[in-house]
């Protein structure tokens, strides 16, 4: 796991230009705001260059002159600039924000839009985890790289080349005195910058370690704790924790280098332009409120500078987070809706029939190879078979989770793959063998925010799969508060709750697993397969089937032995046959029925 962590966590270039014109796409709709903050920027970085001279302008002028009343209109202008600034920057930082939010907002809503769309295939080869922190963390990344990178860097550069060039065209002799450092200080920022790069992958590496340990520990912690290692696992996250800490420390003793370095060339720069003006002031090529000037703008030169710096962090964490979005963004869907989809035949009966189907989630395995069924409307059948027999396999088939490799799967005669997926799946309901449940209430969970299931239609699914019977036991009844991942239900109140749901959405065809019920008490059970009985009836039902009780329901058994339909029919004639049914009747069910 920890392998897939540093991959993960991988980084680019610290400007990447093809990245950033991707980006653009979700900022183009706000460019005329953007504009804006911008403008604002630029005209706070503007109004940054002025006191220096206002300065100048009070030594050489009134101060001089013994005139102190020339201060006052010079005064003016200097605090009608610091108001300026004022206004300017708290009002790029306003809409900047502002904008940098709606971009999140819009960013987070695409990358959740195309990871629905995507297939089980796709959360085969991508953990959860990852694709939360591609939402979150990375998100926000590219909020600060947008808010407090590429605009501020700009803003910098402006400032830097504004003083500059004011310094030049004020005295040429005192300029070159100022910027001489400033080659000294590129080396230093490419030092840094440098050491920083190395720093930081490692940083972010041991982080995501930290966090695939926690994941890890935090969801197994039954387990570590029957098992009486908790010691054992403080120590390891001690370990992980130690090292997160000195790749810290070591991030802190460059920046802790860093500063202070800038500060000195910035103390230089400043004793150099007092001793070469000085002189000039002396010589008369230069006057002292020139000289003032100066060792302002020289302080204020080296700001930008520290600024780009510190910048380049943001630039290249931006850069990684939009390089692993893109990457999920660009994940092209496995199954993929038909151009001109075609619609089933109404009504819909529920006949379903497999057609030499050939699948495997790895094409160079196939699970199942070459299997044929047809199943009758209405007809309730249920597939048994070892474990890896490719049970649960035509489940995620029929309800086009997966794509067959070779052969066909028809619904009413219509090939599912010609089918819009959502269309599909109107008709076909799954109910899976872990119950999933979501943090509402009752009534949210089983019509999950649709509308076209009206309250009646509601209470009477959980009615006819028995889930009533502790629904309206729980306080507060259909409006009892379901808590995250159903924890505050048992898990057969959970499996009927599923019941319920798929039966609250009327499907011609229901998929179900029951192994869940292998887990749940004796009366609960009961309740499970009187509703199982009652769901299955009058419609097309598919049952994988764990449990004696499930089987004696329905119309048909299918046997299924390393991906191909070994025997088919019904439970009597199957075990008068003495074949692969006689035999895991008598492995699996038989210990059941005694």
């Amino acid at each position: 796991m920890s392998q897939g962590f540093d991959n993960d966590e991988i980084l680019g270039k610290a400007y990447d230009g093809r990245l950033v014109r991707r980006l653009a796409v979700f900022v183009v709709p706000y460019w005329q705001r953007l504009s804006v903050a911008v403008a604002m920027l630029l005209g706070a970085a503007l109004t940054d260059l002025a006191p220096p001279l206002l300065v100048q302008q009070a030594i050489d002028g009134p101060i001089s002159a013994r005139h102190l009343d020339g201060l006052w209109p010079i005064f003016a202008i200097f605090a009608g600039m610091l108001g300026a600034n004022f206004a300017l920057r708290y009002s790029h930082n306003y809409v900047m924000n502002s904008v940098g939010q709606q971009v999140m907002q819009d960013m987070r809503t695409a990358i959740f839009r195309h990871i629905q769309r995507m297939s089980l295939s796709f959360f085969d080869r991508n953990p959860v985890g990852r694709l939360l922190t591609r939402i979150t963390n990375d998100v926000d990344a590219l909020n600060e790289f947008l808010t407090q990178g590429l605009v501020p860097i700009v803003a910098d550069t402006v400032t830097l080349i504004g003083i500059i060039t004011i310094m030049l065209a004020l005295n040429w002799r005192l300029a070159l005195i100022s910027i001489a450092t400033l080659p000294v200080m590129t080396v230093i920022v490419a030092v840094y910058q440098r050491f920083m790069r190395s720093t930081y992958r490692v940083v972010r590496q041991r982080l995501a370690k930290i966090n695939a340990y926690l994941n890890e520990q935090i969801g197994g912690v039954l387990v570590t704790q029957l098992f009486n290692r908790e010691a054992v696992s403080q120590a390891h996250f001690a370990e992980l924790s130690e090292a997160y800490l000195q790749a810290n420390v070591r991030s802190i003793l460059i920046f802790a280098l860093f500063f202070p370095s800038v500060g000195l060339m910035a103390a230089v720069g400043t004793a150099a332009v007092l001793y070469g003006g000085g002189q000039g002031v002396l010589a008369g090529w230069a006057s002292l409120g020139m000289l003032a000037a100066f060792v302002q703008y020289t302080e204020r030169a080296f700001q930008p500078i520290r600024n780009l710096a510190e910048r380049y962090t943001i630039l290249q964490a931006a850069m990684a987070s939009a390089e692993r979005i893109f990457g999920v963004l660009d994940t092209p869907e496995d199954v993929r809706d038909p151009e001109q989809p075609v619609a089933l035949p109404s009504p819909v009966r529920g006949e379903i029939e497999f057609r030499n189907v050939v699948f495997g989630y790895n094409p160079d395995e196939p699970v199942l190879k070459g299997i044929s069924i047809r199943i009758p409307a209405g007809q309730s059948v249920a597939i048994v078979g070892a474990t890896g027999a490719g049970k649960s396999s035509t489940v995620g088939l029929l309800a086009r989770f997966y794509d067959v490799q070779q052969g066909g799967i028809f619904l009413d005669g219509v090939d599912i793959r010609n089918l819009a997926q959502g269309d599909l799946r109107r008709h076909v309901a799954a109910v899976p063998q872990d119950p999933v449940c979501f943090s509402g209430t009752i009534a949210s969970n089983i019509r999950l925010h649709s509308h076209e299931i009206s309250d009646e239609r509601m209470r009477w699914a959980a009615k006819l799969v028995n889930a009533s019977v502790f629904i309206e036991r729980l306080p507060g009844g259909y409006d009892h508060e379901v808590r995250e991942r159903g924890s505050n239900l048992s898990v057969g109140q959970r499996q009927l709750l599923a019941f319920a749901r798929a039966l609250a959405f009327n499907p011609e065809v229901l998929l179900i697993l029951d192994e869940a019920t292998s887990s749940v008490d004796t009366a609960t059970e009961a309740l499970i397969q009187d509703a199982l009985t009652r769901m299955l009836h009058g419609r097309t039902s598919i049952v994988i089937a764990h449990r004696l009780s499930t089987i004696r329901h329905v119309d048909r058994i299918i046997v299924l032995h390393q991906g191909t339909v070994v025997e088919d029919g019904s439970h009597e004639a199957l075990l008068a046959q003495g074949g692969f049914y006689h035999r895991l009747y008598h492995l699996q069910f038989a210990e059941q029925a005694a």
